[in-house]
């Protein structure tokens, strides 16, 4: 297979490999149907059989066998010449071998007797060739398809990066530069709307910053001369004036970048059950048909050499991996296809194996247990004051602001149909609240250094708020004229399933763990409400790598559920890492599984999934073997001493046929999995 760039840009093409095999598949598919069509129908059509069939098809078949299976041949040789038989080895002998014995009794039929001439010919085995070519190589795009995302999420990481910076020069003059252009101590402005371009520390300026993209937290995050800012996050409202610290590869986006790329690549490939077995099973075939032709060619009757031939193509034909190829592909396109109508995606069928091995989940908060966005908690008015008041005045202030815990205020006031007044002024003071005039009323809404500085006294609402906080909720106090109205909590509610999901989980044996990055009290607060005892708060996105790395070497298998960015390189190294449908693009991209809905219950669903699938493909083995347990006897001759029968390889291609239906349709059986 063509190798993968060890950090992929944005200016990589397709995969030359996957462009490849999608050219041969598709240029050559008409010639299989032909082929196929002509092998099932032609006698049928043809009283006597069409004219140089044999020929006919050795014409059509041939581009599709050399030209499309190069390849798969190669990588026969290949696993020869290294002493490792596996699938590939099988799909080599077994195309060979049909076409090889096909192409024989086409160019001399003279040497095979009249007994294996059918319908005015000898017969030959086409058509199998060229389906099993086809088959296998619709599969390995496929599986490219599926191996290309993972380079996708590092793409995605990388298209959050400006493309320029506004630098502003020692003279005081400022010009856009390419960002490749920005050294460390430089100053720069970024202008309301704009993404910072490198990490840097703030000179001048206040502003709402959204970091949400790298750190997960469900608010934009204030700040001013002092503070720290990151490369990608967004500038909301304010002007700001930065100077550079870190710049390229030092920069936390491109830190993320880099663990990504490395959990991507240090995850081993799974080695599949169908390829563990079929190394003994191809050296078990090979070494009868060897026996085959050897035992018929000494011992047999004449034509024995002859016999010998024909008898050990027969048992290479009967072991020709159709439905030990189809065995676990065939599972996991119904495994998948049964997942999309469950709003379950798996990435790969890895991730599918995988899953029902997990026993340790680390779970985000903002955006998987919870919404993720703001939402109005409730208000708590101060004595001689209505919930009804409290909100309409805090609304109404809130009006004319652009941060998201206002919007949550003002739309749950809209929704109870309150009439809101226009504020005469406004003032937002970053970080602290709003000030305002609405009704002839100097109101003041905001933490308690805003009420400090308006001299209010909340002090009677303290309790009240210290309970809200411990819940996870933003609080607000409002003010009128000096004198405290109430005060208003925001916070990230818990979604509606999550409770069920979380006990389904540790139901079945997975220990939950819960890594975010919002505060330790906050964090703790919702563990706690959840019933999740091992909590870990503000963590960085290497701590979550970190603690699935250190849960690994434990010996756990590590399921990862996040939503942003954040999580994206915890999630890469996770041996299964399951992304919220409703976060990020680079967080989906880099896990295995998606959950559409965002619902938690999905992951029990998928490892529900997960375990019938693998029964599925073990029952699916244990059919193609046991025909090719039956059928391999019958092709060596075994029962002619005592029938005076000899397989033919048409009935040796007929059990080969009838092994793929009943794997085919025991996979099929997936799409009724609850």
């Amino acid at each position: 297979m063509t190798l993968e760039p060890v950090m992929p840009s944005l200016d990589d093409e397709e995969n030359p490999e996957l462009i490849d095999f999608r050219r041969r598949f598709w240029w050559t598919l008409p010639l299989t149907i032909i082929v196929t069509v002509l092998a099932m129908a032609a006698h049928k059509i043809f009283y006597e059989g069409l004219p140089y069939q044999s020929w006919i098809e050795l014409a059509l078949s041939t581009p599709v066998v050399l030209w499309s299976g190069w390849p798969f041949f190669v990588r026969c040789a290949r696993s020869i010449a290294q002493r490792s038989p596996n699938m590939w080895t099988l799909i080599g002998t077994g195309t060979g071998a049909a076409y090889g014995y096909s192409l024989i009794a086409t160019v001399a039929p003279g040497l095979f007797p009249e007994t294996f001439v059918m319908h005015g010919r000898i017969g030959v085995y086409y058509e199998a060739a060229a389906v099993i070519i086809s088959l296998t190589l619709l599969g390995q795009i496929l599986e490219l398809k599926a191996r290309s995302r993972t380079s996708a999420a590092i793409k995605s990481l990388l298209g959050l990066a400006p493309k320029t910076a506004r630098r502003i020069d020692p003279n005081g003059t400022e010009e856009d530069v390419p960002l490749t252009h920005v050294h460390i101590g430089d100053t720069l402005r970024v202008r309301p709307g704009e993404k910072v371009p490198v990490d840097g520390i703030v000179l001048e300026g206040e502003s709402a910053v959204d970091e949400s993209m790298l750190t997960g937290e469900p608010v934009p995050v204030t700040k001013r001369p002092g503070d720290k800012v990151v490369a990608a996050a967004i500038n909301t409202n304010g002007s700001l004036i930065v100077r550079s610290e870190k710049v390229g590869s030092q920069t936390m986006l491109s830190q993320i970048v880099q663990m990504v790329a490395h959990a991507q690549r240090s995850r081993a490939p799974m080695q599949r059950l169908a390829d563990v077995v079929a190394g003994y099973f191809v050296m078990i075939v090979v070494a009868i048909a060897v026996l085959t032709l050897l035992g018929w060619g000494f011992f047999g009757p004449e034509p024995s050499w002859v016999y010998g031939f024909v008898n050990a193509v027969s048992v290479l034909i009967i072991a020709c991996p159709c439905a030990l190829g189809l065995a676990t592909p065939m599972s996991i396109m119904a495994a998948t296809g049964r997942g999309a109508t469950q709003g379950i995606l798996f990435r790969d069928a890895a991730a599918i194996e995988e899953l029902r091995k997990v026993d340790t989940l680390i779970v985000d908060k903002t955006g998987t247990l919870t919404e993720g966005r703001p939402a109005f908690d409730r208000v708590v008015p101060a004595a001689g004051m209505s919930e009804h008041d409290v909100l309409r005045i805090a609304a109404s202030i809130d009006q004319g602001s652009e941060h998201p815990l206002a919007h949550a205020i003002v739309a749950e006031a809209r929704k109870r149909s309150i009439p809101l007044d226009k504020p005469e002024t406004f003032e937002s003071s970053s970080g602290i609240g709003v000030r305002g005039i609405v009704a002839g009323k100097r109101i003041a809404f905001g933490n308690t250094a805003l009420m400090e500085q308006e001299r209010v006294d909340w002090t009677p609402l303290q309790k009240h708020a210290e309970v809200l906080r411990g819940e996870g909720a933003s609080v607000m106090y409002l003010a009128a004229d000096g004198k405290l109205l109430g005060l208003v909590a925001v916070s990230d509610p818990v979604k509606a399933t999550t409770p069920e999901a979380l006990h389904t989980l540790k139901a079945a044996g997975i220990t939950v763990i819960m890594a975010t990055g919002d505060g330790v009290t906050t964090a703790k607060s919702v563990a706690a409400r959840l019933g999740i005892s091992r909590v870990y708060g503000e963590v960085k996105p290497k701590d979550k790598l970190d603690l699935v790395e250190t849960l690994q070497k434990e010996g756990k298998t590590v399921g990862m559920a996040g939503d942003g960015i954040n999580d994206s390189p915890a999630l890469a190294k996770a041996n299964v890492g399951i992304a919220m449908g409703t976060g990020t693009d680079v967080a989906i991209n880099s896990a295995h599984v998606t959950l559409v809905k965002g619902d938690l219950r999905g992951i029990a669903r998928a490892r529900r999934l997960s375990l019938a699938t693998v029964r599925n493909m073990r029952q699916n083995l244990a059919f193609a073997f046991v025909y090719n347990a039956l059928g391999i006897p019958l092709a060596a001759g075994l029962l002619y001493p005592f029938t005076g029968q000899l397989l033919s390889p048409m009935i040796a291609a007929l059990a080969m046929s009838l092994s793929s239906v009943s794997v085919i349709t025991n996979a099929l059986r997936l799409r009724g999995t609850a």
